[in-house]
């Protein structure tokens, strides 16, 4: 423990005091390459968090330090229509019980995002090969981490103590994508092929997943790859998405996974630089492939979702920054079993940007029906982000 916490304040002291930008290294004849860098340190207390495996055989509370995400990116330019993107990262550092060195998760680095991008008729239509987000939610499909409103994911996504309820590779896949912008961007499209679930057992014939979103924004655009989960008061969005994620298994008494889902985003600036945001979605999963942690939801479930979120950022400063208090609340409804429910408040306190902030944020998951192994739980999570 005493490591843990000292490894924390080591890289607190060794990035706040750092000018942590991104940096053009190259630029000649039209070729670019730029360097950046973000880091996310965590402390969590999380209420029976031993209680991960499906018997519910551990109990205990537990305090944890982690350096949740360290990101290195590299982005470049080699033609007007031709360019590249990689993170290489790693996730949940120091994590108590978590150690998948290949996905890095725990310990280890790994590539988290790499592709290269074509554009075959400018942002009309492009051409996307490799390992990058799964295009079916807003949440974990189009809105960076690194720009979110509440302090992680939804908890069916990843965020906080939760898992990931698809097929991924901590929240991407292996994939070729052709998405672009029409009508002057009100319109965003996104269709993948991908690798999806690869076990044998489930997937005998190794049968490629197809997942596609549609978004339509009707005020300013959102024609990136990555989205924000808060624009803070730089824009006005109002955005309507809709994803399908689909693969056709074998050898389970399911022969397909899906998922469908409708989302919306709206945020409204406010004068002196406020601004309001409000998110929801609805998503109904079948024959889900994971296990979800603190949940009843098992592989081979069907469920829906629902996921609320809303955040104020109250205009003017506060000292040196600026503070947006915020909720959210996830309804998981597993089909012939308890219903689990989450709900949590939270703060964030920017100094600069999304990328250079103190969070807060608390968390509780409701029960349908409390027994061993499936008790309700208390996660309390302060944050503390460097970068650009």
């Amino acid at each position: 423990m005493f490591k843990k916490i000292v490894l924390l304040i080591v890289l607190i002291i060794m990035f706040s005091f750092s000018n942590v930008q991104a940096v053009e290294v190259y630029n000649k004849d039209g070729k670019t390459l730029d360097l950046g860098f973000w880091v996310q340190t965590w402390g969590q207390f999380v209420e029976d968090g031993r209680d991960t495996d499906a018997n519910g055989s551990q109990d205990g509370n537990i305090t944890d330090f982690m350096v949740r995400r360290a990101y290195f990116s590299i982005s470049g330019t080699v033609l007007p229509w031709l360019s590249c993107f990689s993170h290489i990262a790693a996730d949940r550092i120091g994590q108590d019980g978590l150690d998948v060195p290949s996905y890095g998760l725990g310990s280890g680095l790994a590539i988290r995002d790499a592709w290269i991008n074509v554009k075959l008729l400018d942002e009309i239509i492009m051409l996307q090969m490799g390992r990058m987000y799964i295009p079916l939610t807003r949440n974990y499909g189009t809105t960076s981490t690194k720009g979110l409103l509440s302090t992680d994911l939804d908890w069916m996504q990843g965020g906080l103590r939760g898992s990931i309820f698809y097929p991924s590779k901590v929240g991407r896949d292996d994939s070729i994508c052709l998405w672009g912008n029409v009508l002057d961007g009100l319109i965003q499209y996104r269709s993948m092929i991908g690798e999806g679930v690869e076990d044998n057992n489930r997937n005998p014939d190794d049968n490629p997943r197809f997942a596609n979103r549609v978004s339509i924004s009707l005020f300013d655009k959102e024609t990136k790859w990555f989205n924000k989960g808060t624009y803070l008061g730089e824009k006005q969005i109002l955005s309507i998405g809709f994803g399908i994620d689909y693969q056709h298994l074998g050898g389970i008494s399911k022969d397909y996974y899906a998922a469908y889902t409708a989302d919306i985003f709206y945020d409204q600036p406010l004068g002196n630089g406020g601004a309001v945001t409000i998110e929801a979605s609805l998503t109904d999963i079948v024959n889900g492939p994971n296990r979800i942690n603190f949940t009843r939801f098992a592989p081979g479930d069907d469920a829906d979702i629902i996921s609320m979120k809303a955040g104020f950022l109250v205009p003017g400063k506060i000292g040196p920054g600026q503070i947006q208090p915020f909720i959210h609340c996830e309804g998981i409804l597993i089909e012939h079993r308890d219903d689990t429910a989450v709900f949590g408040l939270g703060c964030n306190y920017y100094f600069k940007g999304h990328a250079n902030k103190i969070s807060l944020d608390m968390t509780q998951v409701i029960q349908d029906t409390e027994k061993r192994g499936f008790q309700d739980h208390f996660v309390m999570t302060v944050q503390i982000a460097i970068g650009i």
